[in-house]
Parts: structure tokens; sequence; C-alpha cells
């Protein structure tokens, strides 16, 4: 663990990228913020859009050259985990003092459990469980749409549209539901097909708000389809403390709309997160643990 110069935290995702820079004491100086960020855009734009976000960090705290080459940083990537991209990563020209890489997914581990043992399953558009053992990392799922992210978004969305579809050929009720996600296909088989051709998993994920709104409103197949997604997330849970983790958080943005569909004794075992995937990634440049941001940021 460091204990001088300045940390840089950096959480970069599908959806945008992150960038916080502090003191030895946990003192907010800098952030930054821009768009996505995952190994899977390309080193070249990857490295553009991390310097965006780490300049408008370094340029908010004031830092001059040498100042910036005392930087400690730690980096949560996206996709990461790709044939090559970390050795690209580490062949890149950082003007820091160190540099530590990781999955976004282990940085908003340690940051939900302040660096200690702990787990966190993230249910977003996709789902995977992030978990941390005697201080050794692993995930538990996560494999990709549709073979995996059981409990996701996507997996919610790709259930609505497969009722949708037999609910036009009238093999289903034609539920509220049902009705919902066709009116958005004109109630034509032909544009669903020309619409999956081309669907990613956030295109299937943007449904999900309305598969929780029909279930919370007491349509039968959307019921379905949360408490299908509820079962997966307690078997991830159970899994989670199977394999020893002492703690387990549930983070994304579908977490807040499932937990209330999972039985008592699994809502019972979850902890709320301590920390952001940007506390994680300060953890994973070294910077002390004796103060956390937001305390610090209050002085």
């Amino acid at each position: 663990m460091t204990t001088t110069g300045f940390f840089l935290g950096v959480d970069a995702g599908g959806s945008h990228c992150r960038a916080r820079l502090t003191d030895a004491r946990g003192l907010v100086l800098g952030e930054g913020l821009t768009g996505p960020a995952n190994a899977r855009i390309g080193i070249e734009r990857l490295r553009l859009v991390l310097d965006e976000a780490i300049g408008q960090a370094i340029a908010q705290a004031g830092l001059d050259a040498a100042q910036v080459a005392t930087i400690h940083a730690g980096m949560g990537i996206a996709g990461i985990s790709r044939p090559g991209a970390l050795e690209a990563l580490r062949a890149l020209d950082f003007p820091f003092a160190d540099i530590a890489f990781a999955s976004d997914a282990v940085i908003a581990n340690l940051g939900a459990h302040r660096g200690r043992d702990g787990a966190i399953l993230i249910l977003g558009t996709g789902s995977i469980a992030q978990v941390r053992v005697g201080g050794i990392d692993f995930a538990i799922g996560g494999y990709g749409f549709p073979i995996s992210d059981e409990g996701s978004g996507a997996a919610l969305g790709l259930s609505a549209v497969r009722h949708a579809l037999r609910a036009l050929d009238g093999r289903s009720e034609r539920t509220a539901l049902a009705l919902s996600v066709a009116d958005r296909f004109g109630h034509a088989i032909p544009q669903a097909i020309a619409w999956m051709d081309r669907a990613t998993p956030r295109d299937y994920a943007a449904l999900a708000p309305l598969v929780m709104d029909h279930a919370e409103a007491g349509d039968a197949i959307a019921r379905s389809i949360v408490e299908d997604a509820a079962g997966h997330v307690e078997r991830f849970v159970e899994t989670i403390f199977e394999r020893g983790a002492p703690a387990c958080s549930l983070m994304g943005g579908l977490s807040a709309r499932l937990q209330p569909w999972l039985r008592a004794r699994t809502v019972a075992r979850l902890t709320p997160p301590a920390g952001d995937a940007l506390g994680g990634a300060l953890l994973l440049a070294g910077r002390p643990t004796t103060m956390d941001d937001a305390a610090a940021a209050r002085e």
C-alpha cells in the first residue's frame, strides 16, 4: 500500500467511463466522465476515452506534470478478459508512477466491501457474480447473452419477446405484457423477426422495465418471467455463500426492482454495498483505506 502521491481510480464500462482523483487521505480532487470505454471498442479508441476522462480529473485538480508523475492509478476495464486486452493495456504509455488493471466487476466488488472478502451480484443488462475469498478474485456466471446472464435485464426482455410471439401465434394467452411488446412490432411477426436480426443484449434489456411494470400490476406471464429470474438470483446468492464469501451485495440497475421478488431468507443474507466501483479502483491503485471518499470530501 502506498501512502504518498496522488491516487487515480478509473471505472471504464460499456456505458460510460468515470475517473476520480484523490490524495492519500481520500480527499476527492477531481473527477471525469466520458462515454463507453470497454475493451471491445479497440485499444486506440479505448485510450482516447480513458485520456479524456483522466484529463478532466487532472485538470479539475490542477496538477502539473511533476505531480501527475506521482499518481498511482487503478483501472477497472470492462472486457479486459478478452484475448490480448490486458497485454495491450499494459503496453500503453501512461505518465503515472504505476498502474494496476482489473475488470470492472473486480473493482466494483472491491468498492462494495472496502477491499475485504465478499461478493457482489451485478444485475443489469447482463448478470455476473464477482467474488473475493482469501484475497483471491473469481467470477461466477457472466458468460454472455443468450447462453448466460440469467436473471438479467436481457434475459427478461428475451422471455417477453418469446411470450409475445407465442401470443401472436395463438399458442399463449394474450396478456397485457404480450400486447405491450407486440405493439412495438405493429403486431406483425415479420417486423419482430427483423428486429431480432439486429437486436443487441441492451435492446432486449430495454424491455425489462416493461416486464417488471406488468409483473407488479399482476400480469400472470410477466409474474412467471420475474419469478423465474428471481429463482436464478437466489441460486446465484446460494452459490456465492457456498463458495466461501462472507457477504454479498446486489448491484446493477435491475437489483432494486428484483429484490422484492426474492425470498425473505435470501434478502436477510444480503448487505448493502459500502462503496462504489471508483472507490474500488482507488483501492486497486493502493490508496490507504483509513478514510472513505465521501467522508474525506466533507472535511
